[in-house]
């Protein structure tokens, strides 16, 4: 069942709610006097009204998750406790058509998106890392000592404690919920910063902590903005012992700035400026299509996107065509008529892309398709759609080559050897992601071990193992995520060295 804004309204926020979404703090959903509106970018109308959480209501969550810590979410055992975890993720399921709607009214995106991914991803992180805290391992150590009756050395890990965890708009629920869980899996307590443009999953997820039967003050969530607001107040508390931030490099900069005050431990996941490389030897069609969704999926508001396309000279203008082709048959608008790609998340982030799009012209770019806001001559004409774009032409030290745009676009430059397009490649600030097209396995591997970058694709894009490490180098973030390394970021190993 798909849920239109209206029925969004009437049955996924609970009656209580008032259509507020509100902060829910030590077990209690709490409003404000100040709100601000939620606002649905496909058609620029109100979601709803969202209780923006002041400086006192951010110290009482983060009080509500110390307190926790000592109560009975401190002394569960791990049994219990990824039994809790599979409980969430199963209302999660049972309560699915809700948040692919919550989801959509919030972004615009496509159904398909949401249903096969955001949602389906956000209760499989619950499961996954309560999986994997049942089967870390442990680690022990023997050794000699003068009396000769040895020691032994073993390694507990403890919970961190207070997790400030502050998530993007982008993929609102799955990227909170890859936070989330494994903070919760590792026996700490969160407080959720969503952003304020996607408040919704976020406050249906307290919801569902509430109905399983999650303790009080482990899931805590406040609703605002970044300075001045929630954001700072959160990641600047003396109380809350890690921070963990998916989104722009800016921010990230700011927050870690805050962090530093109290040697605050912090995950970065951070902007980029990704590279997809396709060589003259690859399958063609396969490389067209997986450019396609590089750089257009989700509007290209996905932090993995492609925005730099290096072709191999002998199918350059080949590739061109065929990519702009693709480009001019994606299917614009609203969630509910089977569209490809929805709109930009905001009316303030167009304006941004758009600068972009005037930018590159000034800069020399070829326009090879797209670079306008489309006209539909309905309610659409009110929300942030823009076309998918693509140019040629720019010079390599171009801004709208070096910078992050974050939209439907991406830049195609030619390139002759191996060696010119991984010096290409790696001529930037950023280093998240790389994605290379080609059907000689042995320069696959050469060049993706010469990629400066926290992931490589070869043949493919977006297939993740939720068990390897993920992140960024450069400017791209700090830290890693996935698997074990998320657990240990979310755990204080404690050496005990037993003298016998």
């Amino acid at each position: 069942m798909m849920l239109s804004k209206k029925q969004y309204l009437e049955t996924v926020l609970t009656a209580d709610q008032d259509t507020i979404l509100k902060n829910y703090v030590a077990g209690e959903f709490i409003t404000s006097d100040n709100l601000f509106d939620d606002i649905n970018p496909v058609d620029g109308t109100l979601v709803a009204k969202v209780a923006e959480a002041d400086h006192d209501l951010v110290n009482k969550a983060v009080q509500s998750a110390k307190s926790a810590l000592k109560g009975e979410w401190g002394s569960i055992d791990v049994k219990k406790r990824c039994a809790l975890l599979h409980a969430v993720a199963d209302e999660i399921d049972r309560r699915f058509d809700d948040f692919v709607a919550a989801e959509v009214a919030d972004t615009g995106k496509a159904y398909s998106q949401v249903k096969n991914i955001d949602i389906p991803r956000g209760a499989a992180n619950f499961r996954i890392f309560a999986d994997l805290i049942k089967t870390r391992p442990t680690q022990t150590f023997e050794m000699e000592t003068p009396d000769g009756k040895g020691a032994t050395s073993y390694v507990v890990n403890k919970p961190i404690g207070v997790v400030a965890v502050v998530s993007p708009w982008n993929l609102p629920l799955l990227l909170m919920t890859w936070k989330v869980a494994p903070a919760l899996a590792s026996g700490n307590t969160v407080v959720v910063k969503p952003s304020e443009e996607t408040p919704s999953t976020a406050t249906l997820l307290a919801e569902v902590m509430e109905t399983v039967g999650i303790p009080i003050g482990v899931y805590n969530l406040v609703h605002g903005f970044g300075p001045g607001s929630a954001g700072e107040f959160l990641v600047g508390h003396k109380d809350v012992d890690c921070v963990t931030f998916t989104g722009e490099t800016k921010t990230g900069t700011a927050i870690m700035k805050s962090a530093a005050e109290g040697l605050k431990p912090i995950s970065f996941e951070l902007g980029g400026k990704n590279a997809a490389i396709i060589f003259e030897d690859a399958d063609f069609d396969a490389a067209v299509s997986g450019t396609v969704r590089s750089v257009f999926a989700n509007c290209g508001q996905v932090c993995l996107c492609s925005e730099r396309v290096y072709v191999q000279r002998p199918i350059f203008d080949k590739f061109v065509d065929a990519l702009k082709e693709k480009a001019e048959n994606i299917k614009i608008g609203k969630p509910e008529d089977g569209s490809d790609m929805g709109p930009l998340i905001s009316a303030k982030h167009r304006v941004k892309v758009l600068s972009y799009f005037s930018l590159a012209l000034e800069e020399g770019a070829t326009l090879v398709t797209g670079g306008k806001i489309p006209s539909f001559g309905d309610e659409r004409d009110n929300g942030s759609f823009i076309e998918p774009t693509i140019w040629t032409g720019l010079a390599e030290d171009a801004r709208c080559v070096k910078e992050e745009i974050f939209g439907p676009v991406c830049h195609i430059t030619p390139f002759d050897t191996e060696e010119d397009v991984v010096e290409l490649a790696n001529d930037t600030n950023y280093g998240l992601a790389a994605a290379l097209w080609t059907t000689d396995a042995n320069k696959a591997d050469r060049v993706a071990r010469q990629m400066e970058v926290g992931i490589c694709w070869i043949n493919d894009w977006f297939l993740r193992d939720l068990r390897t490490p993920f992140g960024g180098v450069k400017l791209s973030g700090i830290g890693r995520e996935g698997g074990m390394h998320s657990l240990d970021f979310y755990s204080e190993p404690l050496t005990i060295c037993n003298k016998r």
